[in-house]
């Protein structure tokens, strides 16, 4: 697994270890239709995600900055983290076009890459990786 540092919207310094399941969705910019749809279908699933013990974070080449204005319009309760130069984006194998992120999604466990989505439909999507996680038995939800 890349080793993850990156500033958030918040301008702290975050550092993935990716030991707990992890889901790090790259998405092409803030304020868009289509990362909007996708972050606010994150956010709508994240008591679910948090209570299965799995952590979401967003990434784009966007700085802390944008990512502030955008998880404040959008009430955003996780991390979006900061790659302006591209190089997360990089390390994971993710396609830069026009300097945006294609978007493109890993869920990680025990320092692995347990799943990959690519080509990603917003809608929908971040309820199909929950259901995905739980089927699969990477995190559970108590009864």
């Amino acid at each position: 697994m890349p080793q993850v540092t990156a500033t958030n919207q918040d301008g702290d310094r975050v550092t993935l270890t990716f030991d707990d399941p992890t889901v790090l969705y790259f998405y092409p910019r803030d304020g868009t239709p289509g990362c909007t749809t996708e972050a606010e279908q994150f956010q709508a699933e994240l008591d679910t995600y948090s209570e299965a013990g799995v952590a979401v974070y967003g990434v784009s080449t966007d700085d802390a900055g944008s990512h502030r204005e955008f998880a404040d319009a959008h009430d955003l309760g996780f991390d979006l983290l900061a790659d302006p130069d591209g190089r997360i984006a990089e390390a994971f194998g993710v396609e830069l076009t026009d300097e945006a992120a294609e978007r493109t999604t890993f869920v990680c466990a025990r320092r692995q890459v347990c799943g990959l989505y690519e080509g990603v439909r917003p809608d929908g999507h971040a309820r199909n990786v929950l259901k995905d996680i739980l089927d699969v038995g990477l995190a559970s939800l108590d009864d």
